[in-house]
């Protein structure tokens, strides 16, 4: 099948020798594609997994089929603000540069959770381990020679989402798509808060979101598996199998904004398909609430708040 879009594919992808990338989630499913593409370009990547028996077979796998595949794995859960420091601690002790930090792990539709920290935990996973991974880290992107960049992972169902600031941990009431749509439409928020500080400032950093479309990955499966429901297990395999690209298509928006030299800061990538769902990946427009200033800086001053960071820029 053919897909929509500018063409831009893994072919397309520069050579990335001496560039050092961390990418969230990369066992499995757009993580663990993207970790390969970047690999076989010879970037070397760590692999920030929650689950470190996934990451090395994820790291095994590819390992496998690329000889001098440069990976690291480290353990990184970002349901817990103590994991995320720690994590941050060893990389600036192992590594003294970063040029690409793609917040890519999620959970997705899950029955109300809370994190370590006590955070609704698609909020807290989806978007303030994400905000506190990036804080802790920003000081080494602004110190590596060149350009570098932040890539967040959203959704093209934050066009659904609002962030309401009286109930941000859904106590009150609570649904789990509501839940979800609120994080992804948080870290398009955060994207661009983000691109603005970095060009107030004038440091060589760009802040891009991008979203995969609809890609067939683990991602689906979790709300159902947690629910015990075989019968929404069996419609979501249904769904994945009949309208969903496959997890290495759906990759290719977030290497094209961590990678290509048409990127420019505060930008929205995402593929050109049928409904923005599939095909090669492109500049879009996210939604028209994801550009409010208001709403993003207040979000950018709770989540300071809530995580106990001061993201220096």
């Amino acid at each position: 099948m053919m897909f929509s879009g500018n063409g831009w594919n893994e072919e397309n992808i520069p050579e990335l020798e001496e560039r050092k990338i961390i990418v969230t989630g990369a066992n499995s499913g757009l993580g663990f594609e993207a970790t390969r593409k970047f690999a076989e370009k010879g970037a070397h990547v760590t692999m920030a997994c929650r689950n470190m028996n996934k990451g090395r077979k994820a790291k095994k796998k590819i390992e496998e089929k690329l000889d001098e595949a440069d990976l690291e794995l480290r353990k990184l859960d970002l349901a817990s603000l103590e994991s995320v420091k720690d994590f941050t601690e060893e990389y600036r002790a192992n590594n003294d540069s970063l040029h690409i930090l793609c917040n890519n792990a999620g959970v997705m539709a899950i029955p109300r959770q809370e994190t370590e920290d006590g955070f609704e935990k698609q909020f807290g996973v989806n978007h303030l381990g994400h905000f506190a991974l990036t804080a802790h880290i920003f000081p080494l992107l602004v110190e590596t020679d060149g350009e570098t960049r932040v890539v967040n992972q959203s959704s093209a169902i934050h066009e659904n989402g609002e962030i309401n600031f009286g109930d941000l941990m859904m106590e009150e009431e609570y649904d789990k798509w509501n839940a979800y749509t609120q994080s992804k439409l948080a870290n398009v928020l955060f994207t661009y808060e983000l691109d603005r500080r970095i060009k107030e400032k004038d440091v060589e950093v760009k802040s891009v979101a991008c979203h995969p479309g609809y890609a067939s990955t683990n991602l689906q499966y979790r709300g159902p598996e947690e629910e015990g429901s075989k019968t929404k297990y069996f419609f979501m395999k249904l769904a994945n199998t009949v309208l969903a690209q496959s997890a290495d298509k759906g990759a290719l928006p977030m290497v094209y904004a961590a990678t290509s030299k048409e990127i420019e800061g505060g930008e929205y990538i995402g593929p050109g398909g049928i409904r923005n769902m599939r095909g090669y990946p492109e500049k879009q427009e996210s939604s028209p609430i994801s550009y409010n200033e208001d709403t993003a800086e207040a979000l950018w001053t709770r989540s300071e708040s809530l995580t106990g960071t001061e993201f220096e820029i």
